[in-house]
């Protein structure tokens, strides 16, 4: 039995989980060409490198908008918008976005994808909507199977969030195309990788507040705590929020078992950078993948 198991000690985010099974040997020109049947490559580039994180060299993975004003990424209008000095603004669930300058050894390979053409971008897509995207697209079964849970379990708590029923929910942070390409990302990666069985330590979600599009929330933000439900919560003495609404709904989905390291025969160890960097903490997602 092939076991992946998710080593959250920083806590999980989209981006974080796909740099991870890059990291751990997953193959991402084989996750270029699956993304190419959401037809939908004129809305983002993918970026992957390799970083150093408090020490720990990771795979950075980043999604980057195209033709969305501002240097091709001025990420829909609730997620941490750029500024090119030093400090971050941060809104909505901030999918792990905002930029705090990497000094890392960013000399190793870049690889960098442009899908040229350029359409209007969607900056939202309802729940619907993304269903139809995925049923759509001609993925394997599996990963239809799996894209569409992970979606159904953020859409479902945003509708209770908003009192609002599922098929009504029309909401910026799944509709952005980076949670898009995370969620589904995720999905064929893991069965790239032919894991039978998932998972995942305790989910550590941060303390303090954040800026949501709603005003000044505690963290985990309303979504993220409501994804989490069932699923062990760790605290944590970080003031950031180190689970994002994507992140946690992939773990949340994926993970048959929360419990400390399993017994295995390790095969495979990947990290993944997030994008927050902390003084005395890699800010990075851990995967063990064995036997």
């Amino acid at each position: 039995m092939k076991t992946l198991y998710f080593d959250c000690f920083s806590g999980i985010s989209g981006d974080m989980v796909i740099g991870s099974l890059i990291d751990a040997g997953a193959d991402p020109n084989q996750l270029i060409e699956e993304l190419k049947k959401l037809q939908i490559e004129d809305e983002y580039k993918l970026q992957w490198k390799k970083i150093v994180k408090n020490g720990i060299t990771s795979t950075k993975f980043d999604v980057k908008l195209v033709n969305n004003s501002i240097e091709g990424r001025h990420d829909l209008h609730h997620h941490a918008h750029k500024h090119d000095h030093g400090h971050s603004h941060e809104h909505e669930h901030n999918h792990d976005h905002h930029h705090e300058h990497e000094h890392a050894h960013d000399h190793d390979h870049h690889h960098n994808h442009e899908h040229g053409h350029h359409h209007h971008h969607h900056d939202h897509r309802s729940y619907q909507d993304i269903v139809e995207l995925i049923k759509s697209a001609g993925f394997s079964q599996q990963v239809e199977e799996t894209a569409l849970k992970i979606f159904k379990r953020i859409g479902e708590a945003e509708g209770l969030i908003h009192g609002i029923p599922l098929e009504k929910v029309h909401f910026h942070e799944v509709g952005a195309v980076d949670s898009i390409i995370d969620i589904i990302g995720a999905a064929i990666l893991v069965h790239q990788l032919a894991i039978n069985v998932i998972k995942s330590s305790p989910i550590p979600v941060g303390a303090g507040r954040i800026h949501i599009d709603h005003g000044i929330y505690p963290v985990p933000a309303p979504a993220t705590l409501e994804i989490l439900k069932g699923v062990p919560i760790e605290q944590s003495n970080i003031r950031a929020e180190l689970t994002t609404p994507t992140g946690a709904a992939i773990v949340a989905v994926l993970a048959e078992e929360f419990c400390s390291h399993p017994s295995m025969k390790v095969q495979a160890i990947g990290y993944g950078a997030g994008t927050k960097t902390f003084a005395d903490h890699p800010n990075v997602l851990r995967v063990i993948i064995g036997e």
